[in-house]
């Protein structure tokens, strides 16, 4: 059954559609489609407070164009989601009635725990340990999102305002990284004994430079040769040695950043990469809502709501 989700982060807005299906219980995705446009929102709105003319133009027409293919693929049904740079954009409500107005997609701004419960809900494989606990990290251009697991009993999660944009631009806010620690030192018990996973488009492009992608893995040594080799590269260097894109080789530097201090401070030896996402979530999200609509014999007629 083919799904389509949107998710406009501050760094990029992509449009996936995927198959769901259901095997012995759990719900599966697999992706058919991925598309990815760098609109870059939180550039100006974590400098500025407010998405600007021509970036708002620009979402409206990279939305426009989703909903041509949308049209064109068409999924049994379709979720759009906004994070950081739009929950944090004075104008963001009013950028989102224009959007449904003007495309007729309903765009909703999303929290940072809803952005982590929905990345959360894309767990479908198995860790290669018996670690009780699993911290789940996903870092993108205006926050990071961090949940903490045991078994599949959530016991806290927490979104914290330290993204890629953010440290590129100067615009992590007094203490934020103190905040994180001390959240994370709540776990000091287990540190050196939890599951790392990751997500989010950076640490997907760290474990095939640097890492084993043959089964998604990156060993924390790989990830501090990794970002050495990478820091005393300019972009444009970046760009030419690693075939990276323009918007991914300034970013990859302080998401690099981001994990490692994260790891080092929990003392975690590897990190899973599942490629997973928000995009991915949103599917799982979609294709739950049309199991239990089908239970009540009443399918999606229209754009599913997040709640």
């Amino acid at each position: 059954m083919l799904f389509a989700s949107i998710d406009i982060g501050s760094n990029a807005g992509r449009l996936l559609f995927a198959n769901a299906t259901l095997e012995e219980g759990k719900s599966k995705v697999e992706k058919v489609e991925l598309i990815r446009v760098p609109l870059r929102l939180g550039e100006g709105v974590f400098k500025e407070g407010i998405i600007s003319a021509d970036k708002a133009k620009e979402l409206i027409t990279t939305i426009q164009a989703f909903k041509l293919l949308i049209e064109v693929y068409k999924p049994i049904d379709v979720v759009a989601a906004a994070t950081a740079a739009m929950r944090e954009a004075t104008n963001g409500k009013e950028l989102v009635k224009k959007i449904k107005k003007t495309t007729g997609i309903e765009l909703k701004i999303i929290d940072g725990l809803k952005e982590a419960e929905l990345i959360r809900s894309s767990n479908d494989y198995d860790i290669p340990n018996s670690n009780r606990l699993t911290m789940y990290i996903d870092v993108g251009g205006g926050s990071t999102e961090i949940s903490v697991v045991d078994k599949n009993k959530l016991i806290d999660l927490r979104s914290f305002r330290l993204g890629t944009l953010r440290i590129l631009n100067g615009q992590v806010p007094s203490g934020e990284w103190t905040e994180m620690n001390d959240w994370l030192l709540q776990f000091r018990d287990y540190f050196g004994k939890i599951n790392v996973i990751g997500s989010g488009g950076n640490i997907n492009k760290i474990v095939k430079l640097f890492g084993r992608p043959d089964d998604n893995v990156l060993i924390i040594n790989n990830l501090r040769y990794g970002m050495r080799q990478l820091i005393q590269l300019s972009v444009g260097e970046r760009m030419a040695r690693y075939s990276l894109r323009p918007d991914r080789a300034d970013v990859i530097v302080p998401a690099s950043e981001i994990y490692l201090r994260i790891m080092e401070l929990i003392r975690a030896e590897s990190i899973l990469v599942p490629k997973i996402g928000l995009s991915d979530g949103l599917i799982h999200h979609l294709f739950r809502n049309y199991l239990a609509n089908l239970e009540k014999k009443n399918p999606p007629k229209s754009l599913a709501r997040l709640r």
